[in-house]
């Protein structure tokens, strides 16, 4: 897993300042947040699938920002079949997250969505925590 940078550097890197804020709650509940991260530019409609290898007995918070104001970012977790499996989401402003504790383990799919944007394309990145 690496972050994917688009042309704008500095975008990404403060989507990533976002998106590491919008994690410190589950930080705070004991969450470790991987060093892994994932990120680029969408624009509106937009989606970008993000695979992840999660395991049964682990519960995962992934989040997300943007650095876009204005705009209104999600994430939804799916698994392998392209089954929801989420337990959680939460989306406000230019923070979004899902959370999930996998029934086995295996390939999950994060799938990232500029919903609306004030902006023609939308810098946005990805954490996640697990316990």
């Amino acid at each position: 897993m690496m972050l994917a940078l688009s042309a704008a550097f500095a975008s990404v890197d403060d989507a990533l300042s976002f998106a590491h804020e919008a994690a410190v709650p589950y930080v705070k509940q004991g969450y470790t947040v991987r060093e892994d991260a994932w990120g680029g530019d969408l624009g509106v409609k937009d989606q970008q699938a993000v695979t992840a290898q999660l395991f049964k007995g682990n519960s995962y918070w992934f989040c997300l920002g943007t650095d876009t104001r204005g705009a209104v970012i999600t994430v939804h977790i799916y698994d392998s079949n392209g089954k929801l499996a989420e337990s959680e989401f939460w989306q406000k402003g230019r923070f979004a997250g899902a959370k999930i504790t996998p029934e086995k383990t295996g390939s999950y799919y994060a799938i990232v969505t500029v919903e609306k944007s004030p902006q023609e394309r939308s810098n946005w990145a990805l954490v996640y925590g697990y316990k």
